[in-house]
């Protein structure tokens, strides 16, 4: 894991002094060309411009120079890599970092542009109807994801009905958590009565589609319900430190199973979790088929071996994604350097990767699981082991090493190393962020041997709607729920994970066991794709599951500081005059728990 030192979360409502744009500036479009509104015509295509126009600042804005804004992945129990590959939020100054505010400028300028943008399409008189009515449902489906990301990042926040141009005050007052989800639900609703299904002869492969909206809504009413839920609520999650001392050796550690009591979610409270979950299951329930009188198109899970190829990137399970280009400098992204590495052509290391998951993560799988056997790198080399003909295997596990070197458990040879490590390379494993639990989600693309890439990044998938609508089942029965856990078996039925079930071997018996089994299958599935510090928030549990880390990093260092201190504070931009700024500090050790519990989502 990362180093825990000083964190800050700041709302980026701020300026100037702290580096960033001010209030008025982010929202401001400049000119790039000379093509004013009335220059784009008055048909289809015009429609389809300014269509393109909103999706293209997530490629130029939010993925700009390297991955999706960090502040969304990063920060979470499972996920580690080397301190420095963290930023400044491995430095614990979260509103400094250049991601975190991407984020924020990012999203509202994605809202402007579509408020524009839904002001001139609207104006435009020549385009067939059905075209228009479809860029606008995606563009108000654009502006929904805005601010759901948002709101789970900062809780409160402004909204923007209209754009900047069309006379809205940049002073928006913060609207409570409440108001905003009614915003979201609103245009979401608007979306999913306008747009295509993706089986409409007139959808295009790689748009959102109604049912995108409809299992966005799902998700939504999901992340609701979580955070209503009362305090008290109990989970399991499998977590502790990486390693432990012995007489100065570290020792590779498993994960501890830890009940946590769930915390009220600040600014939930008047929510009605109930029905939240019965509104999370009716939507996901819909894109799974399970009410044959409602229909917004189709979905499917795609075959683990079909899932994270570039072919299978237009499939129904990708519901919502976002793909740059290429070696373009404006529009490619770093996703695959960052988690899977920059290669040479005969696939030699020679950037990156800088991310992973700790080896805690590996252990939550089944050995055969897909998802560690197919989707994490096993074997690599970087360019500084060439000339020593060396290579890393993952994990350090006797398994692996008796693979890998032939070795038993007391370092005696008693074979040869077995394929695909019998290629003439010396393979070690490394205690350190050299050698961690790699994904090959990201690995798929145009030209590996490039930092700039078309690589993939899911923000919905369908198998995430199969797993809210396996939790809001189980949050809506008081026993065990089979239809919780017959749409749980789906997901690991496709990853060739053993089936839960209330009988024999790891009995499901209770419906905390469910939950968190259900929770645990989320970190298993989406990890890698910026769900699980949302998880753990929605929940009311994140201060206590990063704490129960210990402090130790996944190559066994601790932390330097030795000096645990709280404070709250609240400021107030000039110019934001209506806008409170939490500035939360949060500094932690070894055997503390100086976390303080984020006020939002």
């Amino acid at each position: 894991m990362k180093l825990y030192k000083l964190y800050v979360v700041l709302s980026l409502w701020a300026t100037g002094s702290l580096g960033l744009a001010s209030c008025s500036d982010f929202l401001k479009e400049e000119p790039y060309a000379f093509v004013g509104p009335d220059q784009l015509g008055n048909d289809n295509a015009a429609v389809d411009l300014w269509l393109t126009g909103v999706y293209s600042k997530w490629g130029n804005n939010m993925f700009r120079y390297s991955s999706f804004p960090r502040c969304l992945e990063l920060d979470s129990d499972y996920i580690t890599g080397p301190d420095w590959a963290f930023s400044n939020l491995g430095a614990g100054n979260f509103q400094a970092d250049e991601y975190a505010t991407s984020i924020w400028t990012g999203c509202y300028n994605l809202i402007h542009r579509a408020n524009v943008a839904i002001h001139y399409v609207n104006e435009i008189t020549g385009a067939d109807e059905k075209v228009k009515r479809n860029a606008l449902g995606e563009l108000y489906f654009q502006k929904a994801f805005s601010y759901f990301l948002l709101t789970r990042a900062y809780g409160e926040i402004p909204l923007f009905d209209v754009a900047i141009s069309e006379g809205a005050s940049y002073n928006q007052p913060r609207r409570p958590i409440p108001d905003v989800y009614a915003e979201i639900i609103r245009l979401l609703e608007q979306a999913a009565g306008m747009m295509y299904k993706n089986t409409d002869a007139e959808y295009q492969k790689g748009h959102v589609a109604a049912g995108t909206a409809i299992g966005l809504l799902a998700k939504v009413y999901a992340t609701m319900g979580a955070g209503a839920l009362p305090a008290g609520e109990k989970m399991i999650v499998k977590s502790g430190p990486s390693y432990s001392y012995n007489a100065g050796t570290k020792i590779l550690t498993n994960p501890v199973s830890n009940t946590f009591e769930k915390t009220q979610v600040a600014g939930y409270e008047s929510l009605n979790w109930k029905d939240c979950y019965e509104k999370a299951a009716y939507y996901a329930g819909i894109i799974m088929g399970r009410n044959p009188d409602v229909s917004y198109g189709t979905y499917r899970l795609l075959s683990f071996d079909e899932l994270w190829k570039k072919s299978g990137f237009d499939e129904s399970e990708h519901m919502f994604s976002v793909r740059t280009r290429s070696a373009d400098e404006e529009y490619g992204n770093g996703v695959h350097q960052w988690y899977c590495g920059m290669q040479d052509a005969g696939g030699v290391l020679q950037k990156g990767p800088w991310v992973g998951n700790r080896f805690h993560w590996y252990c939550l799988f089944d050995n055969e699981d897909y998802r560690i056997t197919k989707g994490v790198k096993h074997r690599f080399q970087y360019d500084s082991q060439v000339k020593n003909g060396r290579g890393y295997y993952y994990p350090g596990t006797p398994e692996y090493k008796l693979m890998a070197t032939g070795k038993n458990m007391d370092d005696v040879k008693v074979q040869e190393p077995v394929a695909p490590f019998n290629d003439g390379l010396t393979y070690t494993n490394s205690i350190s962020s050299n050698c961690l639990a790699f994904t090959t989600k990201y690995a798929d693309v145009t030209d590996p041997t490039i930092g700039r890439t078309d690589a993939y990044w899911p923000f919905l998938r369908y198998a995430d709607i199969v797993l809210i609508y396996a939790e809001a089942q189980c949050e809506l029965n008081d026993g065990i729920s089979q239809d919780a856990i017959d749409a749980l078996n789906d997901i690991r039925i496709r990853s060739n994970a053993k089936e839960a079930s209330v009988t024999g071997d790891g009995a499901i018996e209770t419906k905390v066991e469910l939950r968190s089994v259900i929770f645990e299958e989320r970190a298993k599935e989406l990890a890698y794709e910026g769900d699980r510090r949302w998880d753990l928030l929605r929940w009311g549990i994140y201060l206590d599951v990063m704490n129960s880390l210990g402090g130790i990093n996944e190559d066994g260092t601790r932390t330097p500081y030795d000096v645990v201190n709280s404070v709250t504070c609240c400021i107030r931009c000039h110019r934001w005059k209506f806008l409170p700024i939490w500035l939360l500090i949060k500094i932690i050790r070894a055997g503390t728990k100086p976390y303080v519990q984020p006020n939002n989502l």
